[in-house]
């Protein structure tokens, strides 16, 4: 599904330049020297690539201080060349990570972090969406999977994934009309949540919680988590694990996703579709 979309952007951004426009144009912002975060930019780059954006990388030392960095995001909103900005977190401890994102010019926020795309979204109001709860809506929709009146359970509360993902299931319209309950730590009878639920999504970052005793049997289980664990029969030693025991909840549900390779490529192709929505400035449909 994820290559289906990549082809879809691809041509789009094909008949845009024939007809003598300029392709879409995603700017990465990135400070310090994390590994994680130079993976995720590198396999950005690759996806930019792949669908003919333009993609540009700025890179800081991390004693960056906090008032240059800010003015590097005020160049960006003003750069009429750049359609897309996205912050690399995590940023060093004396940069407000929060102060930066409130920076961004929202029309340029293409993850969909920035106060005024959570209000609008929370609105039910064009807005650029963040692309892993984004990413999962795609899924739903593009395999037909029913949601209205359909119960589901989010695991995790954070803003990247748990709160947006149960605001876009509880929107009006499809994918949406959900009824939702948003599980963490704090919620006591998880387990007895997750077997009412129709929709599991598990933003959780713990790998295996989700058990066969916690699925309801046709259930659609969306595993998000992504935890490297040590794996001894592997040459790097390790491996990604996703929040859900896959072999053993598999044969319970009608649809789940794997990790690796389910909702993470969703989630780089909806960074890529909403650049492209915000080349034509637009919110992404």
């Amino acid at each position: 599904m994820a290559t289906r979309l990549k082809e879809e952007i691809a041509e789009e951004v094909r008949i845009m330049v024939e007809a003598g426009e300029r392709p879409p144009h995603l700017v990465a912002v990135i400070v310090g020297h994390d590994g994680g975060s130079e993976a995720y930019v590198a396999n950005k780059e690759k996806n930019c690539q792949a669908v003919g954006f333009k993609s540009t990388n700025l890179r800081f030392e991390e004693n960056i201080s906090e008032e240059d960095l800010l003015k590097e995001i005020k160049k960006l909103n003003e750069d009429d060349d750049v359609d897309g900005i996205i912050i690399q977190l995590p940023l060093p401890r004396h940069i407000d990570a929060q102060k930066i994102n409130e920076a961004l010019d929202y029309h340029k926020d293409v993850d969909g972090f920035h106060p005024i795309n959570v209000g609008r979204m929370a609105l039910g109001l064009p807005a650029f969406r963040p692309a892993t709860p984004s990413g999962i809506i795609e899924l739903l929709r593009r395999y037909d999977i029913p949601t209205k009146g359909r119960q589901a359970v989010v695991l995790g509360r954070s803003n990247i994934v748990g709160k947006p993902i149960a605001t876009m299931l509880m929107q009006k319209g499809y994918p949406g009309d959900c009824t939702v309950t948003v599980c963490h730590s704090s919620t006591p009878d998880i387990k007895e949540q997750c077997l009412k639920a129709d929709i599991i999504v598990s933003a959780l970052g713990v790998p295996g919680f989700v058990k066969k005793d916690m699925i309801k049997p046709g259930a659609t289980v969306i595993d998000v988590g992504t935890t490297r664990v040590p794996d001894p029969s592997r040459k790097s030693g390790s491996r990604l694990a996703g929040d859900v025991d896959f072999d053993e909840v598999a044969d319970l549900c009608e649809w789940i996703t794997p990790v690796p390779g389910g909702v993470g490529p969703m989630t780089n192709c909806i960074l890529m579709k909403n650049t492209l929505a915000a080349r034509r400035r637009q919110f992404p449909d």
